[in-house]
């Protein structure tokens, strides 16, 4: 008798979670379907800069970054295929480049110490991105980068704190 018992609470478990199971598909369904989020957070999207701060980091990339990652932002041309030095060309900073995968901390070191190897690029890199640490102050650089991200369009800042929520999340 009491493997009767054991059978029938194995099937009572196994139905439960079956119900389980479908009561989860059923809500991830629900959310994925009629869900919409509302504005994120203000911790996760602070308030837009300041108009004058942006002013700054646009004159500040015309002076220190236009002559190699473009007016526009362009970057150089062919940005993806090596030059004969063997080094990348500048990239472009606009949304068709990877400036925008990168978090925050990343970008204001590599334009503070240049595209340093084992840090900001893999061992042994070598990059004509020099650092502008001896050049422009930590606020400048900050004014610069604010300026290049206003620049995104809204789904790539939609991709972008999507991309960063995750990397934060995975570091837990």
């Amino acid at each position: 008798m009491p493997e009767v018992t054991s059978i029938a609470w194995r099937r009572t478990l196994a139905a439960a979670g079956g119900v389980a199971a479908a009561a989860a598909v059923a809500y991830s369904l629900w959310v994925v379907t009629t869900y919409v989020p509302g504005p994120t957070p203000v911790a996760v999207r602070p308030a837009p800069p300041d108009p004058a701060l942006l002013a700054r980091g646009r004159a500040l990339y015309g002076q220190q970054c236009a002559s190699c990652h473009g007016a526009k932002l362009e970057g150089q041309p062919n940005w993806r295929e090596r030059l004969p030095s063997g080094r990348m060309p500048a990239p472009p900073h606009d949304d068709s480049g990877h400036t925008w995968h990168h978090p925050d901390e990343v970008l204001f070191g590599i334009t503070k110490y240049g595209l340093v190897p084992g840090k900001y690029a893999p061992p042994k890199y070598e990059s004509d991105m020099p650092g502008f640490g001896s050049v422009l102050a930590d606020d400048e650089i900050r004014a610069v980068l604010a300026y290049v991200e206003s620049t995104w369009s809204p789904k790539v800042l939609e991709w972008r704190a999507e991309m960063l929520r995750e990397a934060a999340a995975a570091r837990r």
